[in-house]
């Protein structure tokens, strides 16, 4: 090594990234110069840190050309606003993407190192929760990969959601502090930030051509840093960036109070300031916390449209071009005050009168929908806008003047579509946060084929009717690059070396796996990876957990969100049943199973957070009883992620979808899971549907209401203690829970579990779809005892997921609602 660190210090060389000797020179360079350690005495820390930054300096480079190219060519360009991108770890992808991964696994054990442990160095960015984050950095990768132009914003959390662990069966969040020890990948753009403002008063006036104008005044402003992160392509030469926002005080220390002595009203303005970019998701409980998220949601949108104004006019000089090239993508209604800041941005700051400032916005914007619970279409009360974004309250209300005046030529006479289609919820005095993002857009779209169907005929239906060929669908898709390719590299290699590579850009190429499922080789091949890849989770979940989990057992996984419409609480009941017929000999006695379960519940999801307790209060008993321990374990994971989703999804054999039909928009966890080889047991819900008709009815395990036989089960009046009286497993399931046989020492710790059952109406239908969920799974038991035809099922559970490739999401993006096309390198 030390005539290595000689040269580096002697002269800078360009790395080759397919020679392992450039490769072992650039990184002692970049150790040296860079990290400052002496490479003899460095640790995994050191070496992640010089990993990255030589990619880092790939990745500007690359970012530069795409960039010079993009305004060379005038390209149209789709600006993608999520408040949640939850991109993973980037070291690997890199890799992976640049096609140097073996190269460098090389070049470092030249050097007495290892790639894997140099990986796990590496934190996961806490820049998102759930599916919507996953889908953000999806679609991404994809865009990168089939060299669309594509940019995200977000923001720059500092701690993220919150780091879960499990003290005495419950939830318990820590700060998830991420950035502690820095993000080798980011670029801080110090040049790069914008004023945002808040509170203050409104001053309008007329101007010297009598035109009513308005100044926004006595404004309380923080400052927006724009951090960028680059992402890459597979095997592409495109480079996106991921713009994050981070919050600075315009004042961040008062000189005057310190010499005074009172240090903390020095910084008072700093510590508040910075609070909006601290945390993922304030907990909202509180009038403090809605306004904080409020401010997050406004601050990441006036930063991020700004930024567009600014580029947009250095390149065309004429905002009348906006049209024809942005497009900004609404990823849900938490970016929905885009609508109205670009009108402030057009009128107030550009001068625009309204009405060419309005087409111009409807012209730009589209809106993805992500849900079909009304509690969970965001609203705002008038009184907190009209404090705190007072401008953009006078523009919603103008905004609905104008919208209310087309309702009423288009349904004369119906003042009850004039209620539903106002923007303003009289009876509660909120803001409608979807009705704006749905005026205000040129398209709307659901994520799954029964959500589209659902958002136009009864979420939205006369917005659809007097605006035909607006709502459109666009089904969600996981990018296979990091859902297959990375995190299952067996299962990979095996494809390819049976059908090449073409599939790791074109997924509907693994339909030439199908032949193979009739090969008794290949599907033992294929079994082959699944047992390591379940003895890799097993190891895992024991580091996390203590216990440890069978291979041989059927391994049934529900990871996501815990919500009560996502049904944790039915996998639960099927647990205990499960532990009643094991422990009492009935027949017939289930295989040998171990119930994964993971996810966080929000802060202040009380329900949920006890839901999670249940399944720990259950999983202690089960795994503690000598009698059942051996054919029914249950295991929580804590601190669910994306790194933990990328050993858990390869390792399942069974993939649980289960929520009540007609709540869940899409789904991506049911995608990632089937492309892995893991069998589906599921309602016909979200893209549950879509999955069923390309794998086929026998390759799938579907059970439950329709959401039209929910809704009819509802009308009809629906009775959950009949239910229970007339199913003697039921009811004793439940008598457990709420006898306190789970919970001894707190005999009635589950009775608000009980009441969400009967004295709430089970509004999830929990225990009406009970029976058919138990006969799914016998069905599930039974086939797993018949390894051959489980194996033969799930090859086609693979072959079949081509439409489910984020790709082809990306694809039907580019075509029919951005009007993008692919840049030439």
């Amino acid at each position: 090594m030390d005539h290595l660190v000689k040269d580096a210090l002697e002269g800078d060389r360009r790395v080759d990234t397919q020679d392992v000797d450039s490769i072992q020179r650039a990184l002692i360079t970049y150790m040296v110069r860079v990290v400052g350690t002496d490479p003899r005495s460095a640790g995994p820390r050191d070496w992640f840190l010089t990993v990255s930054h030589l990619l880092k300096g790939i990745l500007s480079e690359r970012g530069m050309t795409t960039s010079r190219a993009q305004y060379g060519q005038g390209t149209r360009r789709v600006y993608y606003l999520s408040m949640e991108f939850l991109t993973g770890r980037r070291l690997m992808k890199h890799l992976l993407d640049f096609g140097v991964e073996s190269k460098m696994r090389e070049a470092l054990e030249g050097l007495g190192q290892d790639l894997d442990a140099i990986a796990e160095e590496e934190p996961d960015p806490a820049l998102g929760n759930g599916g919507l984050g996953r889908l953000a950095a999806c679609f991404l990768d994809s865009m990168a990969t089939h060299r669309y132009p594509g940019y995200g914003y977000g923001i720059r959390y500092q701690f993220g959601m919150f780091s879960q662990t499990i003290e005495d069966g419950q939830q318990v969040e820590h700060p998830d502090n991420w950035l502690h020890r820095g993000n080798p990948w980011e670029f801080v753009r110090y040049g790069v930030n914008y004023p945002v403002r808040f509170h203050g008063r409104i001053v309008c006036f007329k101007d010297e051509k009598g035109r009513q104008k308005c100044q926004w005044v006595d404004t309380e402003d923080v400052l927006a840093m724009a951090y960028d992160m680059k992402v890459t392509g597979y095997d592409s030469p495109v480079i996106s960036n991921l713009r994050l926002w981070s919050a600075q005080s315009t004042n961040a220390f008062d000189l005057r109070y310190f010499n005074q002595g009172n240090y903390i009203e020095a910084v008072k303005d700093k510590t508040t300031s910075e609070t909006l970019s601290k945390v993922l998701y304030p907990m909202d409980s509180t009038v403090l916390g809605q306004e904080l998220r409020l401010k997050q949601e406004y601050f990441f949108v006036s930063a991020s449209l700004q930024d567009i104004v600014a580029r947009h006019l250095r390149a065309h000089k004429d905002l009348a071009l906006l049209p024809d090239k942005i497009t900004i993508q609404l990823n849900d209604t938490h970016p929905a005050l885009a609508v109205p800041e670009m009108m402030r941005i057009l009128m107030d700051v550009h001068g625009l009168d309204w009405e060419p400032a309005w087409d111009l916005t409807r012209g730009i914007f589209c809106y993805t929908n992500h849900t079909l619970l009304p509690e969970a279409l965001e609203t705002w009360p008038i009184g907190m806008l009209e404090h705190v974004l007072p401008r953009h309250l006078e523009i919603i209300y103008q905004i609905n003047h104008d919208h209310l005046q087309q309702v009423r030529f288009r349904f004369p006479g119906d003042m009850e579509a004039l209620r539903r289609m106002s923007l303003v919820d009289d009876s509660t005095q909120r803001i409608r946060m979807a009705h704006l993002a749905i005026v205000g857009s040129k398209r709307v779209n659901g994520v799954a084929a029964l959500h589209t169907r659902l958002l136009r005929e009864n979420v939205f239906p006369e917005f659809d009717e007097m605006s035909p060929g607006k709502f459109v669908n666009v089904t969600n898709g996981v990018t296979q690059r990091r859902w297959l390719l990375q995190c299952n590299p067996g299962l990979s290699d095996l494809i390819t070396e049976a059908i090449g590579d073409a599939w790791t850009t074109d997924l509907t190429a693994l339909t030439a796996l199908e032949p193979l499922a009739e090969d008794s080789a290949f599907r033992a091949r294929f079994m082959a990876v699944k047992r390591i890849n379940k003895e890799r989770l097993a190891v895992h979940m024991k580091g996390l957990t203590g216990v440890m989990a069978d291979p041989d057992s059927l391994f049934d996984v529900q990871v996501k969100r815990i919500h009560e419409y996502k049904r944790q609480l039915l996998n639960v009941l099927h647990v205990i049943h499960l532990y009643i017929t094991i422990r009492e000999g009935g027949a017939p006695v289930p295989g040998p199973r171990t119930v994964i379960v993971g996810g966080k519940a929000a802060p202040g999801y009380h329900l949920a957070k006890l839901i999670i307790r249940l399944i720990n209060d259950v999983a202690l008993t089960i795994n503690n009883d000598p009698q059942v321990r051996d054919r029914l374990r249950v295991i929580f994971m804590p601190n669910y992620n994306v790194s933990n989703a990328e050993v858990t999804i390869p390792g399942a054999d069974l993939s649980e979808q289960i929520s009540t039909a007609g709540t869940e928009a899409s789904g991506t966890g049911n995608m990632k899971f089937a492309l892995n080889g893991a069998l589906t047991i599921g309602t016909l819900d979200g893209a549950n549907i879509e999955i069923k008709e390309e794998v086929g009815d026998d390759n799938i395990f579907i059970f439950g209401l329709t959401a039209d036989e929910v809704a009819q089960t509802k009308q009809r009046g629906y009775n959950p203690w009949r239910v229970v009286e007339e199913d003697a497993d039921l009811k004793r399931v439940i008598d457990m829970i709420t006898s306190g046989f789970f919970s001894p020492q707190q005999v009635n710790r589950y009775h608000a579990i009980r009441d969400a059952l009967f004295e709430e109406g089970d509004r999830y239908m929990v225990l009406a779809d009970f029976r058919a969920y138990l006969d799914a799974q016998a069905a599930v038991d039974a086939l797993y005892q018949d390894p051959e035809t489980w194996a033969r099922k799930a090859i086609l559970n693979v072959a079949r997921m081509g439409l489910f490739s984020s790709d082809r999401s990306i694809h039907t993006y580019a075509d029919d609602i951005w009007s993008i096309k692919p840049m030439e390198l």
